[in-house]
């Protein structure tokens, strides 16, 4: 799964390295330590042939909610091999996805002592990296409009298969304007493109369990600390 991640990079260098060219009263984007479902987090989509950079509750409301009755808790993440066969995602697929912007992301080990470490997940090959994910727009009865998205998720790599089921699905940089080109609807140019992160590129190292509250966002966040000992076993009686 991708229950949080991490956006420290200087503004310039994610306008320039997403070929951000629209972005509309976002002068800078402070740097995020912590960022968790329920907030508002960066997103590129494409918008009359360019990048268009934009903000999106994480946490996907469906453009249906509330008719009939029906109003879904917000979906955090979306599950890459049933994209095009629920209905709740299938048109997004088809017409409405987006990048989410990122530069790390963590994830929970459980460790020998029963506590579960935070490990945070960088790549090794860029400074910066994008998470496939879909977005709608839910019209409120006040009339408001809610832009929200819902980030998507694949098998595990050979790293990640340690600690978890599921991975966030990192696009290769290569693969992202065919993921935005909304002229292309066809799942199957699309689903290929959800494929696990190259395992030798990764690289994952523990963070101070503090992460675990979503309020703290600080640099301290993302510094290596530590592992934990683990228990002391008992001696041998003789």
């Amino acid at each position: 799964m991708c229950g949080r991640f991490t956006l420290t990079a200087d503004w310039g260098l994610v306008r320039e390295w997403f070929f951000i060219e629209l972005a509309e009263k976002m002068e800078r984007i402070a740097p995020r330590y912590n960022v968790g479902p329920g907030q508002d987090v960066l997103a590129v989509v494409a918008h009359e042939g360019k990048r268009r950079a934009g903000m999106l509750r994480w946490g996907l409301t469906p453009s249906w909610s509330g008719r009939g009755g029906r109003k879904p808790a917000p979906l955090m993440n979306a599950r890459a091999e049933s994209l095009a066969e629920k209905p709740t995602f299938r048109t997004l697929l088809a017409r409405r996805r987006c990048l989410i912007p990122a530069d790390g992301f963590y994830e929970w080990k459980a460790s020998e002592n029963g506590k579960k470490q935070p490990m945070r997940v960088v790549l090794t090959d860029q400074p910066l990296f994008s998470f496939a994910a879909l977005y709608d727009t839910y019209l409120a009865e006040d009339g408001t409009r809610h832009h929200s998205c819902v980030i998507v998720t694949t098998e595990p790599n050979r790293l990640m298969s340690t600690i978890h089921d599921r991975m966030p699905a990192i696009l290769r940089r290569e693969d992202e304007p065919l993921w935005l080109d909304r002229t292309v609807s066809d799942p199957n140019r699309l689903l290929p493109l959800l494929s696990p992160y190259p395992a030798e590129a990764m690289r994952m190292y523990p963070v101070s369990p503090s992460v675990g509250n979503v309020r703290w966002d600080d640099p301290a966040c993302i510094e290596e600390v530590a592992p934990p000992e683990p228990p002391p076993t008992m001696g041998t009686l003789l």
